[in-house]
């Protein structure tokens, strides 16, 4: 469901005081802010916002060639990629670009006359979006003006034709060839504001790219694709099966969840002491996470923590939990009740119950006293890591979280202790 956004006049009261206003001509008049929000073919010599950050200051002008450059507005000898490799490490490395790089891109999104160029500020902004949020007082900015693009193609594509009916006479004939042979380029603008504003709210709270490696081409290029192609982390379970239904038509099973299953056993993750509690290392699960996406499960691997903290991140970050949210309240009630709990199990959807007695019957596997004695994981922390990747409290209280958090636990080590997971053997 979606929020709400703040209204056009709130956001123009942010603008207001946030805008670093600009000033042109011999006399330095103030542009006014819808002049400061709307496309700019020429350079800027300072920041969008107000900032007292030299370097801030010194890297917005040079940042904004770059996303001219990226939208084709600008010449370049770098290719597209690299120029959103550039753009994107800098803001991954400083924090205090990353709301300059999206005003800058809502700027250059705003009154442009050339739906190829549009398109590219979109996707500029939704592969950011894949690496770094912005700051919880940009936020809702940045969320009412992707809101107003969900549905927008019909009213972009007159206020195109608007603008160069404006301008017409003033237009050479190459820059009306230009115009013709991009009009019809890119997707519609729609689609890249459905995917950003799915990506804001997931990036707001997971907080994007972790880890110590800088960006990749490779990760520019995935986070492109996944504008169209979903990716198999952030999805939903129906969109997961979907997409591995052409690869893998007879599986009853996502081949993300089964695959990193079997990876963590046979690196011997069962007699590894503290598998689930120990995170592997960040930037090789986001490694391993980039091949995965791409159906490949790498020969490389040893460490068993790799697989196994990629796995907690795949049920995490599933849009909606394996335990659906409308099941949440009757898991908490019976949170001390063995039956009750194995009978909530059994009404779940089809797929969320083949999902969730898989991972059950993986658990049992560790729950076993042979090899609790060499991973000293018992059946009590087994519960206490994985609970929170199945079962979501939507309660914004400290109290009432803190009092749930231990009834999820709970809730899950009836099912581990209590719930028959026999037929699973042998299930893809």
């Amino acid at each position: 469901t979606l929020r709400k956004p703040i209204s056009q006049s709130s956001m123009a009261d942010w603008a207001s005081k946030n805008l670093n206003m600009h000033t042109q001509g011999i006399f330095r008049r103030r542009i006014s802010i819808s002049n400061m929000l709307s496309w700019n073919g020429g350079s800027i010599k300072k920041p969008m916002l107000i900032t007292s950050n030299r370097t801030i200051k010194k890297e917005a002008c040079e940042m904004f060639k770059l996303v001219q450059s990226y939208m084709g507005d600008r010449q370049t000898r770098m290719d597209r990629n690299h120029v959103a490799l550039v753009t994107v490490t800098k803001c991954w490395s400083m924090q205090g670009l990353r709301d300059e790089l999206y005003i800058q891109l809502i700027r250059q999104t705003t009154d442009n006359m050339c739906y190829r160029s549009l398109a590219w500020g979109w996707e500029l902004m939704a592969i950011s979006l894949a690496f770094f949020s912005p700051s919880p007082k940009f936020q809702s900015y940045l969320e009412g003006y992707i809101y107003r693009h969900l549905d927008s193609d019909e009213k972009i594509a007159q206020h195109i034709k608007e603008l160069v009916d404006l301008k017409n006479k003033k237009i050479t004939k190459s820059r009306k060839k230009r115009k013709q042979n991009t009009e019809d380029e890119g997707l519609p603008i729609s689609t890249y504001a459905k995917y950003c504003y799915r990506k804001l709210h997931k990036v707001a709270v997971t907080g994007g790219k972790k880890g110590l490696r800088k960006p990749t081409v490779e990760e520019i290029t995935h986070a492109r694709n996944a504008i169209l192609t979903p990716s198999l982390f952030g999805s939903s379970l129906e969109e997961i099966m979907l997409r591995q239904q052409d690869m893998y038509p007879g599986n009853k099973l996502p081949w993300v969840q089964t695959q990193l299953s079997q990876q963590v056993l046979a690196l011997g993750g069962e007699q590894t002491e503290g598998i689930f509690r120990i995170p592997g290392d960040i930037d090789e699960v986001n490694a391993l996470k980039l091949q995965v996406d791409q159906w490949r499960i790498p020969n490389s691997l040893s460490d068993p923590n790799i697989p196994a903290s990629l796995l907690k991140l795949w049920y995490r970050e599933l849009e909606e939990p394996v335990i659906p949210q409308q099941f949440y309240k009757e898991c908490i009630s019976n949170y001390e009740n063995p039956d009750a709990a194995v009978a909530v199990v059994q009404l779940l959807p089809e797929l969320n119950r083949l999902v969730l007695c898989y991972l059950i019957h993986f658990l049992q596997i560790f729950a076993q006293p042979s090899n609790v004695g060499r991973t000293k994981m018992d059946v009590n922390n087994l519960a206490m890591v994985m609970a929170p990747n199945c079962l979501r409290c939507q309660s914004d209280d400290p109290r009432i979280i803190f009092e749930n958090t231990r009834k999820e636990m709970s809730f899950l080590r009836m099912l581990i202790v209590h719930l028959d997971t026999s037929f699973i053997k042998g299930l893809v």
